[in-house]
């Protein structure tokens, strides 16, 4: 199949398709012993979400023509990553939701203590899925570790868990727009981030400048997911957005709307698409799915 040549939702679909089938290979199978663990994981990873990250590892793979077994690996890594915050975040001690992509949440469907492995049994996956790829791509010892620590520090403290933490100490909170924008850039745009690096350190190490643009598109990318995110937690219903809407508003968290108003909200997003798009003029045309991905995110109705 010629991929490059696929209008942008083809190539969406094919790319979300060959994710199912990755994640379903390299995630335990649900026969294996502890099997009522392993089946919550596969419940809590498969058939669900848009599979953004997924789609920047593999478009910024594209700037550098990366190994596409290993595109797939760091793609399901970081899904995995995702897919544990989602998670232990719908458990009653942090957001306490039971409904997400459209299905129970996985305390709900199995129960709490089950919820709680699975988010840790996912993040070790994650790290076993992506060392096995680097090693049988024949990745160098340099990119392989710059790899490990990116996904390692995204997830943790100085990335999504900080943020996580930030956000749960900031209920009922006045925030700044500088405060609101550091607790994003950790709990969501750290793990935008990672994809964007981790699919073009699938493909080569970087230049001071490649990783500068990159960081540029991802800052502004990840950051206008999140403003799009509180957006449509103001305005769509539970049904299109497959979990509980208007959940900010009721539990009192401060967002874009709440500081912003929903016209100046939807100003910022379109501002930051435009930032996305001039980070990537160094690249030309070869980022033309990170571009497109830029316009997905801030033009999504879900």
């Amino acid at each position: 199949m010629n991929v490059a040549g696929l209008a942008f939702g083809d190539w969406m679909k094919h790319i979300q398709s060959t994710m199912e089938e990755a994640l379903s290979a390299l995630l335990p199978a649900a026969a294996d012993v502890p099997e009522r663990l392993h089946d919550a994981m596969r419940y809590a990873v498969l058939d669900g979400g848009k599979r953004v990250r997924p789609l920047l590892v593999f478009a910024a793979g594209d700037l550098f023509d990366a190994d596409a077994d290993l595109l797939a690996r760091a793609a399901a890594a970081v899904e995995m990553i995702h897919a544990y915050s989602l998670v232990h975040d719908d458990m009653p001690c942090m957001d306490d939701d039971a409904l997400r992509r459209g299905k129970p949440t996985v305390h709900v469907k199995y129960d709490e203590a089950t919820a709680l492995l699975v988010g840790d049994a996912l993040q070790s996956q994650a790290f076993i899925v992506l060392s096995e790829g680097a090693v049988e791509a024949g990745a160098d010892t340099q990119r392989r570790l710059a790899m490990f620590r990116l996904l390692a520090r995204a997830s943790g403290s100085a990335g999504m868990c900080g943020g996580q933490a930030i956000d749960l100490a900031s209920v009922g909170k006045a925030l700044s727009l500088a405060d609101l924008e550091h607790m994003h850039q950790l709990k969501t745009g750290a793990l935008l981030h990672a994809s964007v690096l981790l699919g073009a350190l699938a493909g080569k190490s970087l230049t001071q400048e490649e990783n500068a643009a990159l960081d540029a598109y991802a800052a502004a990318t990840g950051l206008a997911f999140q403003v799009v995110d509180d957006v449509l937690d103001a305005t769509a219903d539970s049904v299109t957005l497959g979990k509980t809407a208007g959940k900010d508003a009721a539990d009192n968290k401060p967002t874009y709307v709440s500081i912003l108003g929903l016209e100046e909200s939807r100003t910022l997003a379109e501002t930051l698409r435009n930032d996305a798009h001039r980070a990537l003029e160094p690249f030309g045309e070869k980022a033309r799915r990170l571009r497109e991905i830029a316009d997905l995110i801030v033009q999504r109705k879900a």
